[in-house]
């Protein structure tokens, strides 16, 4: 099958937080119609009302003569070629679960840096599978790059990865303006684990913040955190890939340092004195790294890579380990 897109194919977007937002605003800018899956009923009446999201990032307006949200997702992926998943990981089944139109002659693309609880896939591994696709017809939008600061236009960079170039340059110009630069990938596999384990390495380096641990240690941290990172994707499928590059390494870097980062945020919470429940609980949005730090762990039995940093998050989220005695051996192994 021919898995080439072209320049008329409509976009839909599925998801309705801060990241799937964003999205829907920069397709906005470029396209004439971009269809919006979105179960919230208080954020649909406000897109449809007010052309804002009254949850996330609601400074971002929308022209609704290009905008078409729907609860309904059959309507949104009947009307669409490329669909682009942007629903936390851990409820992307509960989005998909009305879903009954075929993905067959669509090309998806996820925007989903997590990974699928109880499933131990990827979010391409589990889409391909699910909905008997080819990796062809499957693309990945990645960082580094934070939803609360494209959608103010702030210069950000993102990087698209198909197998094939001309659809990720396409994908690209979709979603390019004078505040995104782009950047393009074959490399499906290495890009999306890698956007799951910065995820982890975030609540680590989160913890070592709340904890008291200064610069200096969190600088040894993160770039021991980037080694552990490109060893486990090289081990787990060789292949030749710059993990330097900012898909990589820049996504990293910028998980484990912003404010915006959620995952940081409850890796601060728990080295503050918060235990994991109540961390959890005061989080506003998915910290995709507590999921990925089990199921990257449950992966990594076949792989047997050695994943210390990985491990010492794994323990305090699910063991109930002391997180201040953790970080402690752990220093000891940097």
């Amino acid at each position: 099958m021919d898995y080439k897109i072209g320049k008329e194919s409509n976009c839909a977007v599925i998801g309705y937080g801060s990241w799937a937002t964003a999205i829907a605003g920069l397709l906005a800018k470029n396209e004439s119609d971009v269809w919006w899956y979105i179960r919230n009923q208080e954020v649909l009446e406000g897109v449809l009302s007010d052309g804002h999201n009254p949850k996330y990032v609601s400074d971002l307006e929308f022209d609704l003569s290009k905008i078409h949200p729907s609860d309904d997702i059959n309507l949104v992926v009947r009307n669409a070629r490329i669909i682009i998943m942007a629903a936390p990981s851990a409820y992307l089944k509960d989005f998909l679960q009305p879903l009954t139109e075929s993905l067959k002659d669509k090309f998806i693309v996820s925007a989903i840096k997590g990974i699928i609880p109880g499933e131990y896939q990827t979010v391409a591994e589990y889409l391909k599978d699910r909905y008997e696709l080819s990796f062809k017809q499957i693309g990945i939008i990645g960082g580094p790059s934070h939803a609360e600061e494209v959608s103010k236009g702030r210069l950000s960079y993102l990087t698209v990865v198909c197998t094939d170039e001309d659809n990720a340059h396409l994908i690209g110009d979709k979603l390019a303006n004078d505040s995104v630069r782009l950047s393009y990938s074959p490399d499906i596999y290495g890009v999306e684990y890698a956007a799951i384990l910065k995820n982890i390495y975030a609540i680590a380096a989160g913890m070592a913040v709340g904890l008291g641990y200064g610069d200096n240690f969190l600088s040894v941290l993160i770039s021991c955190c980037a080694d552990e990172m490109t060893r486990f994707i090289q081990e787990s499928y060789p292949d030749k890939r710059n993990t330097f590059a900012p898909a990589y390494l820049g996504d990293l870097l910028v998980t484990c340092y912003s404010i915006y980062s959620r995952n940081r945020r409850l890796g601060l919470l728990i080295g503050r004195g918060c235990t994991v429940k109540s961390a959890l609980n005061e989080m506003t949005m998915i910290a995709e790294g507590y999921f990925a730090a089990d199921c990257i762990r449950h992966i990594n039995f076949r792989h047997k890579v050695n994943m210390p940093i990985a491990d010492m998050v794994y323990d305090v989220l699910y063991n109930k380990a002391p997180v201040r005695r953790r970080m402690k051996e752990l220093s000891k192994l940097l």
